[in-house]
């Protein structure tokens, strides 16, 4: 809790850090430099369970959505498996997202199920780095799992630096046809059009009741130059997300978004629902 209210870090990677690549190494050291990965993961690079729930706990954090990817060309595989023991150090805070890349699953929903039946909240589909478009046709036997088993999904849609990346397939635009076939799936815009894409992300979210808006990888004291005088009403379908380790503190973030919503005009209650009332039922997290 933060300040008796419900604080979700949606978006967080806890990852063996030898399956990760030097991109991502010096993403994580220049802009978490206040994180103590020296203390949080082991001499080789594993995680400490214990380590990492006090940490988040100091941090107010209740739940933290623990990220797996398959993206081999550009930051490595971190297998769900990996963070499967941090989640077992405290089940009532952490809780695994699967990740689905369609040039390694096949069958994507039977691999989904597998993923699922690990204790996967929700997952992430990530273009930008698994090299391919999130309307892919080889996708849709997994959103329509996941529709049917109202599993939120959570797609990439921000820009990466990381080499190998492909900007182009964070295009919102791009989910078109995914939002057509599949009207009753929830969707997650992950880093909320970071880049090129602000407007459209917003607009999204705004005009579908089952779309979401997650901020994490932005800045939150930028949030009124991205979105505008759309922020005060993006406060309703927002969801709060740090990136962690590339971020300066869970606390951090959440006080200063906090005081990006009060300047753009939103209640208190307001600020509540996107530190973690909005990723609270989106995700069907305990209150």
């Amino acid at each position: 809790m933060l300040d008796g209210r419900l604080l979700v870090d949606a978006h967080a990677h806890v990852a063996r850090l030898p399956t990760l690549s030097a991109d991502w190494q010096e993403w994580a050291r220049a802009f978490g430099a206040r994180i103590p990965l020296d203390v949080l993961f082991d001499a080789d690079g594993a995680p400490r369970p214990a380590a990492l729930d006090a940490h988040f706990a100091a941090q107010g954090a209740d739940h933290v959505l623990l990220f797996s990817e398959y993206s081999p060309k550009v930051t490595g595989i971190q297998p769900i498996e990996d963070v499967l023991p941090v989640v077992a150090a405290n089940p009532a805070r952490f809780h695994p997202v699967a990740n689905l890349n369609p040039h390694l699953h096949y069958p994507v929903a039977r691999e989904l199920a597998r993923q699922v039946g690990l204790g996967a909240v929700a997952v992430k589909i990530h273009p930008v780095h698994g090299g391919f478009e999130a309307r892919d046709r080889m996708l849709y036997p997994a959103y329509a799992w996941a529709q049917d088993h109202r599993l939120p999904v959570i797609v990439h849609c921000g820009t990466s630096t990381f080499a190998g990346s492909v900007n182009a397939y964070a295009d919102p635009v791009l989910l078109d046809e995914v939002f057509r076939d599949f009207p009753d799936l929830v969707v997650v815009l992950a880093h909320g059009g970071r880049g090129w894409w602000y407007a459209q992300a917003a607009f999204l979210a705004l005009m579908r009741p089952n779309v979401w808006l997650e901020v994490s990888g932005l800045p939150p004291q930028r949030l009124a130059d991205y979105y505008g005088s759309s922020l005060r009403r993006l406060a309703d379908k927002m969801i709060f997300g740090t990136d962690w380790p590339g971020v300066p503190g869970v606390e951090r973030n959440a006080r200063a978004l906090e005081k990006a919503l009060l300047d753009a005009g939103c209640t208190h209650e307001q600020v509540g629902a996107a530190w973690g009332g909005n990723a609270a039922r989106v995700f069907r997290l305990a209150g």
